[in-house]
C-alpha cells in the first residue's frame, strides 16, 4: 500500500453520534503516521501525497478506532471530529442540505474562534468576550426574556428570545473552555 495504486478506502464516522462525515483513502503510510499520531492521516488523491486530516483547516480527527472489514480491503475510523469534515464547511460530505443542530453549533464555534484570534473591532462577539461582566448580564436578561416570553404565551417572541439566550449561553461557554459535547455528554447521564 505505499503508492496510489495501493490505496484501501476509510469510511470516516463521528464516535459521538455515529454519523458518516466522509469517505476518505489511505496507503501504508498514511496508517501508520495515524496509528503513531494517533490523529487521522489519508492520500490525497488531488495533492497526490499524504496529509494530515486539519493540517491546514484545523478541523483536525482524532482516532478513537480503526477497523477493517471482513475482507480486510477497507478501514472503518471512528473519530473525534474537531471543527467540521467536509473542506466546502459542511459537518459532513454527505450532509443534507439544510443545518443539523451539531452544524449550526459547529458553525457558531468556528465564529467564536476567529473573532476572539482576530480581535475584530465592532463585533458583538468580541465585545462580549472581552467584557465579562456584559457577558453574563446578556446571559441573565435573555434568560428573562423567555420567562416572560413564556408567560405571555407568545410563541414567536419565545422562539427568537430563546435563539438570543442559546446563542449568549454559547459564548459563555467557549470562554469559559467547556464544549457542547460535554453538555450533550451530560444531558445523556440525566437520560439514565
Amino acid at each position: 500500500m505505499s503508492e496510489k495504486k495501493d490505496l484501501v478506502p476509510v469510511v470516516v464516522q463521528d464516535v459521538r453520534n455515529n454519523n458518516v462525515l466522509m469517505l476518505a483513502y489511505m496507503n501504508d503510510e498514511a496508517l501508520e503516521l495515524t496509528k503513531k499520531t494517533g490523529y487521522m492521516h489519508y492520500w490525497s488523491r488531488s495533492r497526490n501525497a499524504i496529509w494530515k486530516k486539519g493540517e491546514t483547516s484545523g478541523n483536525f480527527q482524532k482516532c478513537v478506532e480503526l477497523m477493517t472489514d471482513c475482507d480486510g480491503d477497507a478501514f472503518l475510523a471512528r473519530v473525534e471530529q474537531k471543527g467540521v469534515a467536509c473542506h466546502t464547511g459542511s459537518y459532513s460530505c454527505f450532509s443534507k442540505d439544510e443545518l443539523r443542530p451539531n452544524d449550526i453549533i459547529t458553525q457558531l464555534w468556528r465564529v467564536f474562534e476567529e473573532r476572539k484570534s482576530s480581535g475584530t473591532e465592532g463585533s458583538y462577539t468580541v465585545k462580549l468576550l472581552r467584557n465579562r461582566n456584559l457577558l453574563l448580564k446578556k446571559v441573565a436578561e435573555e434568560s428573562s426574556e423567555v420567562i416572560i416570553a413564556a408567560k405571555d404565551k407568545d410563541r414567536g417572541q419565545m422562539v427568537y428570545e430563546t435563539g438570543d439566550l442559546l446563542y449568549h449561553l454559547m459564548v459563555l461557554l467557549y470562554d469559559e473552555g467547556i464544549s457542547v459535547d460535554e453538555i450533550l455528554k451530560e444531558l445523556e447521564r440525566r437520560r439514565k
